[in-house]
């Protein structure tokens, strides 16, 4: 039996690793390119109003500035745009130096002297993504900051009346929660880009405080969305590299219809098409490179600040963000331009492609295309070019014959920039006012590039694929062969719109002759959500393309889209296979949060099991056993999903909501819960099951080191054959119980917790050693096997003085109460480590303040330090004489359901669920 559970849970553990390889490693290599300092950086500390100092001692305002600048800037005088960068968590404030080293090297060839001023804050690296009660501190002292710096531009004949944001992970939503303030004024921030900041919900909610801030600033946002509307506000995700916070939480949770909230994943981003980590997006160049661009071309030429126009500043944000087109915004609105008429550079182009390379030497050349003949027979016009400058190349004739065009309307704007080139998709129904169509191949600097145009039918465009099931572990493939006479392919995947889905999706590409092509470019697009992928390809070549989603389809809309721009005469072969540990690793980037929920879980049961083991025969179990048979599906998720059904009707049946406690799948599984399907139900016990194999074999590594530390520390200690080994009298508990309180009162109830849990745990260590001890002592001791009273058989002890007999009884009571304490010791651990982000914020903020204030801990530190010491002196004869213990036993069960149920988007209740078991089984030892 013992071979079959480690058998199984060996193969969760597996699972559990191979989710996780994929979800930590299972992603393209970095591309980003490093952002370099020209000149050594430098912060000057901006002073702010003594109250406001004496109020956040912890806090810091400074300036970005570097050689000749930051020596032009000593005093102050500042007459350049504010932009404020806001670290996240456990950020430095130094972080601003990519932002603020490519602004002063952008400003240098701006003319009239326009440039950025960079600030950045100083939030002393605080944990704040996993303890909340620093946000509404930051919050504050970013109000009181922003005043300072538009205090330093009163000297100005038109000072800047607010001031950008730019806020890195934990940063952006402090800036979101800027407007939840009562004496904000909403006017001193117009404009807001986050980088990797999870909008949605926290990545772990491990304290209340956390959830609380959330779910204010939620509320302002989407309840006083008409009074925000003219807020601009960006948020950038990082792509599969960042696994700290997955870009679906990055989207902005604002009603639908506002185009001033922007939500989008880096590798959509033009120019930019890479995927980031956590705190490369920081410091990525063609990011960085995308976001001061979008800054100056916000300010206005007149007052060299930032435009108050909302429409510019989201015109603006889609050029440089969503879709970049060829002419800057800067050029006038009249798209009617002259081409010159130089009739040896005109020809007419009469077949359905046209291909052209420039030629080295420099020449005007326009290719026109006669639109009468072609509407009938076709729908659109498709044309690329690799010459990537930013200038006008197609337009529509309106009076033209087949060797000029005297007047042309401008028609580049619907280019778009794609990795390798650029793309313009006309529709022929949208030129009826036109009779030709003119595109510019001129290279008068010499530059070679390549042009490549054709007409297309809509209806040979897009072709149809049904991805294999998600059980079909890739044995199963869809395949689809694309006879690539045309440039552009969409291949509809269709049935693919759940994050659950992944897939490998291979591209082979064959192609008739050697002649130099164009790179072949493959899109994954996503039409409900900013999310495009590319991937760009020689031909003939195989590519595998990575098919994972980062949001769920919110409707029944339309499936992701595979996006081929391919080269002439070539053939593409396209197969999608299920890729299972891909599979895995969406499942644990999306609920990893519920495999601690789980582990807990099974610990709670394993304990169970013991009283269940000590009620029935008066002995513990081994503990292996108790965390083997911990597993009880039938016990948990059946009475978890009926309470879920249960919760939602009384929800739709009562009028107030706020009552009932919130059920996970209501907002912990939007994405899998929405599809209508099986797989949500399904998710719970595999979740289950890599929990429960995370505590077999946690427990089995802390028995490992249990007994390694016994060794070490066996010398230090005089060997004992007590079951008594490692308690404490009554005065010395009262005496720990006050010392500990008392401290958890005046510093952090997380130290307090932390301390009970490794006295428990040198009660384990002493038990281990007088375990070991006797052990040894019965296998040096002669044999006088004689039948004792009780069927056991005796052992002479061999010492000295005639001591009394050692029995084999003996050794197996202390075995037994090393089995109850190690289980005991597991869950007095799990609230230490949940509550560990407060000790560290706690220990970081020292020398400012000696006291955690707000403290989530303190409230359930007390039971648990009185319950911790009460059951260091418990074993087994205590519980097994115990008139309470059968129904202690009892609660285990219901408790886990409870755990399981209320606790997946709030991991701090698992320390008041554990408090309720031991709490009674403290009371069991002296009852």
């Amino acid at each position: 039996m013992r071979a079959a559970a480690v058998a199984f849970y060996g193969a969760a553990l597996g699972l559990l690793l191979v989710g996780l390889r994929e979800l930590l490693t299972g992603f393209e290599e970095n591309r980003c390119s490093m952002t370099y300092m020209f000149e050594y950086p430098e912060y000057r500390r901006v002073s702010l109003p003594r109250r406001v100092a004496r109020l956040y001692p912890a806090y810091g305002l400074y300036l970005y500035g570097e050689g000749l600048y930051a020596q032009e800037t000593r005093a102050l005088k500042l007459s350049g745009a504010p932009v404020l960068f806001l670290p996240g968590n456990a950020g430095s404030y130094k972080q601003a130096r990519s932002l603020g080293s490519v602004a002063l090297r952008k400003a240098e060839n701006m003319e009239g002297g326009v440039h950025l001023n960079v600030f950045t804050v100083d939030f002393n690296e605080e944990l704040v993504a996993l303890y909340g009660g620093s946000l509404l501190r930051q919050t504050h002292f970013l109000h009181e900051s922003i005043k300072a710096i538009l205090r330093l531009y009163k000297q100005l004949k038109t000072p800047p009346q607010s001031v950008a944001l730019v806020g890195h992970s934990m940063g952006g939503v402090v800036a979101r929660a800027l407007f939840t303030l009562p004496r904000f004024n909403p006017h001193l921030v117009s404009l807001i880009i986050t980088q990797a900041s999870p909008h949605m919900a926290p990545v772990l909610a491990l304290d209340p405080y956390l959830l609380d801030f959330y779910t204010a600033v939620r509320q302002k946002w989407v309840n006083q969305a008409a009074k925000l509307r003219n807020i601009t506000l960006l948020s950038v995700g990082g792509g599969y590299r960042d696994y700290q916070v997955r870009s679906g939480l990055t989207s902005l949770p604002c009603p639908p219809g506002d185009p001033n909230k922007l939500s989008l994943v880096v590798t959509a981003v033009p120019r930019t098409w890479v995927s980031t980590d956590h705190l490369s997006i920081v410091w990525c160049k063609e990011l960085v490179l995308a976001t001061v661009r979008a800054f100056f071309d916000l300010i206005d030429a007149q007052t060299r600040q930032f435009t108050d126009d909302p429409e510019r500043r989201r015109s603006i944000l889609n050029h440089h963000f969503i879709r970049h087109n060829v002419r800057t915004l800067r050029d006038v609105q009249d798209t009617s331009v002259p081409i010159l008429d130089v009739p040896e550079a005109w020809s007419e182009v009469n077949s359905l492609r046209l291909s052209y390379r420039t030629p080295k030497e420099g020449q005007l050349k326009y290719f026109l295309f006669a639109l009468p003949s072609r509407r009938n027979a076709y729908s659109h016009f498709y044309c690329r070019s690799n010459n990537l400058e930013t200038s006008s190349w197609v337009f529509g004739c309106l009076h033209g014959n087949a060797s000029s065009c005297g007047r042309a309307v401008d028609l580049s704007m619907g280019t778009e920039l794609l990795p390798a080139y650029k793309v313009l998709v006309l529709s022929l129904a949208d030129l009826s006012s036109f009779t030709h169509l003119v595109v510019s191949a001129s290279n008068l600097n010499s530059k070679q590039f390549t042009v490549e145009c054709e007409w297309q039918r809509e209806e040979s465009l897009t072709r149809s694929i049904s991805v294999p099931h998600v059980l079909s572990f890739g044995f199963q493939a869809s395949d689809i062969t694309v006879n690539s006479s045309g440039l552009l392919h969409n291949i509809q995947l269709l049935h693919f719109h759940q994050v659950y889905q992944a897939f490998r999706i291979s591209v082979v590409s064959q192609c008739r002759g050697t002649r130099d092509r164009l790179p072949s470019v493959y899109r994954m697009r996503v039409p409900w959500f900013q999310e495009d992928s590319f991937t760009t390809a020689s031909a003939p070549s195989a590519t595998e393309i990575s098919g994972m989603l980062h949001t769920s389809r919110p409707d029944n809309g339309s499936s992701v889209l595979l996006q081929l721009h391919t080269a002439p005469n070539c053939q593409y072969k396209v197969s999608v296979r299920t890729s299972f540990p891909k599979v895995l690793g969406q499942v644990l980037r999306f609920c990893g949060p519920l495999v601690p929920v789980y582990t807990a879980v099974a610990l709670l049961l394993a304990c169970g099991g013991q009283l269940s083991s000590i009620l029935a025969s008066g002995r513990a179990a081994d503990m292996s056993e108790a965390v083997g048979g911990a597993l009880q599906l039938h016990k948990v998720n059946l009475p978890v999903y009926l309470l879920h059904i249960l919760l939602s009707c009384c929800r739709d049946l009562l009028p107030l909501e706020d009552s009932l406690p919130p059920t996970p799948p209501d907002e912990a599984l939007p994405e899998w819960a929405e599809s209508g399907e099986e797989w949500h139900h399904l998710l719970a016990p595999l979740l289950y099951v890599l929990g429960a194999a995370v505590a077999f074999w946690a427990s089995a590594l802390l028995r490992l080191l249990v007994r390694l530390a016994s060794l070490l520390l066996a010398p230090l200690h005089r060997p004992s054959v007590s079951r008594g080994a490692g308690t404490l009298r009554l005065r010395i508990r009262l005496l720990l119980a006050v010392c500990l309180v008392a401290a958890g009162s005046t510093s952090c109830g997380a130290l307090a917790i932390a301390a009970a849990g490794l006295l428990h745990l040198n009660r384990v260590l002493r038990l281990q050693m007088t375990e070991r001890s006797l052990s040894h002592m019965l296998n040096l001791a002669p044999q006088k096997q004689k039948p004792a009273a009780n069927g056991a058989l005796e052992a002479a002890a061999g010492e000295r003085g005639g001591a009394p007999l050692l029995s084999e009884s003996a050794l197996q009571e202390v075995r037994d109460d090393l089995q109850l304490h190690l289980s005991l010791a597991a869950l007095l651990l799990l609230p230490a480590v949940l509550s560990a982000p407060s000790l560290l914020h706690w220990s970081r903020s020292l020398r400012f303040c000696t006291q955690l204030d707000p403290d989530p801990c303190w409230l359930h530190s007390v039971p648990l330090v009185c319950v911790s010491l009460l059951l260091i002196n418990c074993d087994t004869l205590q519980l097994s004489n115990s008139r309470l213990l059968p129904v202690v036993s009892c609660l285990p069960l219901p408790l886990a359901v409870a755990m399981a149920t209320f606790s997946s988007l709030h991991l701090y209740r698992i320390a008041y669920f554990l408090s309720a078991v031991l709490v009674p089984l403290g009371v069991c030892c002296v009852l």
